[in-house]
């Protein structure tokens, strides 16, 4: 056997050589494949191939899109170099003639093409492939100063050369793809590189460079907020202009090259040249870009080229896929190309029921092939630059892996300075042995409140990965705090581990708490409102407990948790008047429900409770990795259990309640053009009780305050604590996302790339009937402004304006 393998791998060959245009330019990522196969290859950006055949007689298609096709017959006996020059393709016009409307003859081919769009979708139902996918990203270009600072040692740390040029990102992957109709996918990492890093494994994935536009939309994701619509969508002729730029003969069919732009310059649509064969109206290929006009994001332009081969009779499939793009930003300029090849199609696979459970599976060894292995299975050819910065990043991981280099890197950033007290606190790291210390900043740990007056809650924290495959740490945090007007002193610590596949939280101490348990305001913001608003939202109490927590994941898309806690809590006054200005008005007590006078809201108690939470979200979809498997998110909504159980006369406990609620909600459903719709339901009641306080009650998120965070089941102008019950309540919230939608088709807002938000939120309890909201704002980056207004029984309650900031 081991003979006959040896005499098989002697019979093949290589074919190499370049492929160029009649002026003798290279005609770069030109497809190469045998006749009436799906074994091929493409060229790299500089026409060079290398394909690898079994001894004997061949017939080779060369083809690239704008070129005539060439075919040639090649006895192969030996390692050949075949040079191949392609002709500039001629589309003739004198095949087709205006209409009598004078319309553009594209129209009508376009009509058919669209007439067929489904039986093409679905023309393969099934198949597998291998697929080859190499990304490559350049600095063309960088300023020597950024931000006053000479980037020089930065960029020669990242290989760029002393111009600031070169590659910045180089990786190859390998995968066989399993593809089911209408969208089941499993794709499998059989081996990946990242110049300049020897642990990590190549983000190319096949799926993401999944191009289909016998799909009405093309949804790519953070690129363009909007989908982005086909050329040959049902609804593609309110969309695009076509023109008619000729017709060629290909394998013996007539192919129609048609110019398409966008109707308007500044819709979700593409702009180049698409490829359709007469009588069949399938697309051969394509040669399309979108640009900024579009309103896509990160990136200036960015092209889409793809080319297409027969799997069998009347059926056609991707050959290549290939992404060029360009951006800029800052002074810098970064351009780049991911390229998929697909090869060795098989359209009659057998499937389980279960296969496509796993979208994507990438081992731990993908990473370990050497250079032999991908010098003999990589179907294009490495370009002198590319073989260069592999050699240098190469040297470079490995001295960045080493121990002196750890060490001495480490020696150099764990300096204490002055400075880090202020800004970003204190960072240890011992990298070698994957340590973490980090001590906080001075600022961020004070606050100010009616309660404490100006406190100080400082902590410190340590961080040990204990399994670096799975990424998971041991990791223990302590913060002490004190507040000079009560004179109160508090310390807590926590500590998280693994525990099996299942996270382990122990917590314990004595800590300020607020009384709503969302924690609707920050210290922060409370800070700022009590000293320059001097408004005292927030209310607050002391709590001296001990927790443990367990949560994970039980099965696929079923997760739980259990958590205990017992706690005494203490009500604390008010100890503080101070505030820098608007000295006219009055602060309120720490009794959130009797604000004028300052009146214990409970008196001292303890609890024991546990609580249960179980979620199940329908999906089982997953992704394996080396670290571990990670859920997606369903198409499905996420339905919540939740049970609090508080008992009496355990651990001196005052309290016994029983709380049973439950939720269900999904984020971002797509709506095609008109954007996202996310929503959250929620219901619960105290089933029964003998005995609870008010920091036993179900809380809601609400916001008193301009800035807020957003959530989806965040309110905008709902009191942090007026409506919380002991009872009873149904909540709702509703937020739909545009896209820019509506602001595209403005001009000048246009440029801003706003997205159009809107809020419907809703409450009640027995003490608050029907409380609803209704918000409208728009959204850039992670930068919000909403206005609302909020109605209770249909009577007009309060009107305002929130904004928040994310980073």
């Amino acid at each position: 056997m081991a003979l006959a393998s040896l005499q098989m791998f002697a019979q093949q060959y290589t074919l190499r050589g370049k492929i160029s245009d009649d002026n003798g330019h290279s005609i770069p990522f030109a497809t190469v494949y045998i006749q009436n196969s799906t074994n091929g290859t493409s060229a790299n950006n500089e026409g060079e191939y290398t394909l690898t055949l079994n001894k004997g007689q061949r017939t080779i298609v060369y083809r690239a899109v704008g070129y005539k096709q060439e075919i040639i017959n090649i006895d192969l006996q030996k390692n050949e170099v075949k040079d191949v020059i392609l002709k500039t393709e001629v589309y003739q016009l004198q095949t087709v003639s205006i209409s009598a409307k004078g319309e553009d003859p594209s129209y009508a081919i376009i009509r058919e093409a669209i007439k067929k769009r489904k039986f093409h979708l679905k023309e393969v139902k099934n198949f597998t492939a291998d697929v080859y996918i190499k990304g490559l990203q350049k600095m063309l270009d960088a300023p020597k100063r950024f931000m006053g600072r000479d980037i020089s040692a930065a960029t020669q740390s990242m290989g760029l050369d002393s111009n600031r040029r070169g590659i910045i990102y180089l990786s190859e992957s390998q995968s066989k793809l399993s593809f089911s109709y209408p969208d089941q996918v499993h794709e499998e990492m059989i081996s990946s590189k990242v110049s300049g890093n020897n642990r990590a494994f190549s983000f190319n994935r096949a799926s993401d460079l999944k191009v289909d536009f016998y799909e009405n939309y093309q949804d790519w994701g953070e690129i363009s907020l909007r989908p982005l619509i086909s050329p040959i969508a049902d609804n593609a002729l309110f969309y695009y202009r076509y023109k008619y730029i000729g017709q060629a003969t290909q394998d013996g069919q007539q192919v129609n090259k048609i110019q398409v732009t966008p109707r308007r310059e500044h819709d979700p649509c593409f702009e180049g040249f698409i490829y359709i064969q007469d009588d069949s109206w399938r697309i051969t290929a394509a040669d399309l870009f979108i640009t900024k006009k579009a309103n896509i994001r990160f990136v200036d332009t960015l092209r889409v080229n793809q080319q297409f081969l027969p799997v069998k009779a009347n059926a056609w499939l991707p050959s290549t896929v290939r992404f060029d793009f360009t951006a800029g930003l800052l002074g810098f300029k970064v351009g780049g190309y991911f390229i998929c090849v697909y090869s060795n199609y098989d359209v009659n696979p057998t499937f389980g029921k279960k296969d496509f459970n796993e979208l994507l599976r990438i081992t731990r060894d993908v990473n370990k092939k050497d250079s032999l292995y991908w010098l003999e299975q990589r179907p294009i050819p490495l370009t002198d630059e590319e073989k260069n910065d592999y050699r240098k990043k190469e040297a470079l991981a490995l001295k960045r892996e080493s121990k002196p280099y750890l060490d001495s890197l480490d020696k150099a950033n764990n300096k204490v300075k002055l400075g880090n007290f202020i800004a970003g606190g204190i960072n240890i790291r011992n990298r070698y042995k994957r340590e973490y210390y980090h001590f906080d900043p001075i600022p961020t740990s004070l606050l100010f409140n009616t309660v404490e007056g100006l406190a100080i809650n400082y902590g410190a924290s340590f961080t040990k990965r204990i399994d670096t495959l799975n990424n998971r740490n041991f990791s223990v945090r302590t913060n002490l705090r004190y507040g000079f007007a009560n004179r109160l002193f508090n310390a807590n610590a926590s500590v998280t581990m693994p525990a099996g596949k299942f996270m382990l939280g122990l917590n314990g101490g004595s800590d300020v708490a607020d009384m709503n348990n969302n924690r609707p305001m920050s210290n922060l913001i409370n800070s700022y409102y009590t000293l320059f608003e001097r408004q005292n939202f927030q209310k607050l109490y002391q709590k001296t407990f001990a927790s443990a927590s367990l949560s994970g994941r039980i099965t696929g898309a079923w997760q739980a948790s259990i958590a205990t806690e017992w706690a005494n809590r203490h009500w604390l006054a008010n100890n503080s008047n101070y505030s820098f200005f608007r000295k006219e008005r009055t602060f309120t007590s720490n009794n959130p429900l009797v604000p004028g006078v300052d009146v214990p809201l409970f008196p001292d108690n303890q609890s024991f409770k546990i609580g249960l939470r179980t979620t199940y979200n329908f999906s089982n979809k997953y992704e394996t990795y080396p670290a571990g498997r990670r859920y997606l998110p369903s198409k499905y909504p996420t339905i919540g259990l939740s049970l609090t159980k508080a008992f009496n006369n355990v651990l001196g406990s005052d309290v016994n309640y029983t709380q049973l609620s439950a939720d269900v909600s999904q984020s971002n459903i797509s709506m095609g053009v008109y954007g996202k719709t996310s929503f959250y339901l929620s219901a619960g009641k105290f089933i029964s009780k003998s005995n609870l306080y008010f920091t036993d009650y179900h809380h809601f998120n609400g916001n008193q305050v301009s800035y807020y965070t957003p959530a989806i089941n965040s309110y905008l102008l709902l009191n942090y604590y007026q409506y919380s019950t002991a009872s009873q309540y149904l909540e709702g919230h509703l937020q739909h996302n545009f896209s820019g939608f509506i602001t595209n088709k403005l001009p000048l807002i246009r440029k801003l790339k706003l997205e159009e938000i809107i809020n419907i939120n809703y409450l009640s309890t027995p003490e608050l009937k029907n409380y609803y909201e209704v918000g409208v704002g728009l959204q850039y980056l992670n930068f919000r402004v909403m206005y609302g207004r909020s109605y209770n029984s249909g009577i007009n309650a309060t009107s305002a304006f929130r904004f928040s900031a994310s980073f």
